[in-house]
């Protein structure tokens, strides 16, 4: 019994390990984009031109609003923001969700300011939870090739 219990549990193993082996040399966007609710981040990364940027050497720390984020938003302000004419306020937004370097969550301390690719800094809480400025933080350290992803529940605009 315990040697097939044994047997069952290598196979599993050796089953499933060809399926974790490529994962950390995904970069970011092919990272959000097999998690599979961040089409509405990729979709705007690409109206604001800056797929090939987060697909670079990095290393970047992203702070990813999910699909449901980018919903919660007032209706329209998407597809106002996706049209050709608004590129460059896109760019601002999503380049104000980007830190330059790997940050870890095992790096952060509550009240630490982070300056953006935006240029502008965020704020972030570890108090009853990580927050970066008033958006939570629902999973942490998703690592990519490139830096490194941490899913956020809201969209934060600069001021």
């Amino acid at each position: 019994m315990i040697r097939r219990i044994f047997l069952s549990v290598v196979a599993a193993t050796l089953i499933s390990a060809p399926a974790f082996a490529g994962s950390g040399a995904k970069d970011i966007v092919d990272t959000a984009a097999g998690a599979g609710s961040f089409s509405t981040l990729l979709a705007a990364a690409t109206a604001a031109g800056l797929v090939d940027t987060l697909k670079g050497d990095g290393p970047f720390t992203v702070f990813a609003p999910t699909d449901e984020a980018f919903a919660a938003l007032p209706e329209g302000t998407v597809d106002d923001l996706l049209k050709p004419e608004n590129k460059e306020t896109l760019a601002g937004i999503l380049t104000y969700h980007v830190v330059p370097g790997k940050v870890m969550s095992g790096d952060l301390s509550d009240g630490m300011t982070a300056t953006t690719v935006q240029g502008s800094d965020v704020t972030i809480g570890t108090e009853g939870g990580v927050t970066v400025n008033s958006a939570n933080v629902v999973s942490a350290d998703v690592e990519a090739s490139n830096g490194v992803i941490h899913v956020i529940d809201a969209v934060m605009l600069p001021e």
